[in-house]
């Protein structure tokens, strides 16, 4: 997968939740967000290959939801 939608997804919670964010390589096709070592959210592999990726505002609500803020 493409670094740009993961980086996008990482700039966006920085900026709206004001955390800090560490972007990892995973296998082919992956894209997984993780909140204290939890998958909170996870992308279909055939999905993320297309780079149709969950809305970034559900990943943000997602992470926020997590995190109690």
């Amino acid at each position: 997968m493409s670094a740009i939608p993961s980086a996008r997804v990482a700039a966006r919670i920085r900026k709206e939740l004001g955390i800090d964010v560490t972007e990892e390589a995973g296998d082919y096709g992956e894209f997984t967000v993780l909140v204290d070592g939890e998958p909170i959210r996870r992308g279909n592999p055939i999905a993320t290959v297309f780079a149709v990726l969950p809305p970034v505002t559900e990943i943000v609500a997602a992470v926020r939801e997590r995190l109690g803020r």
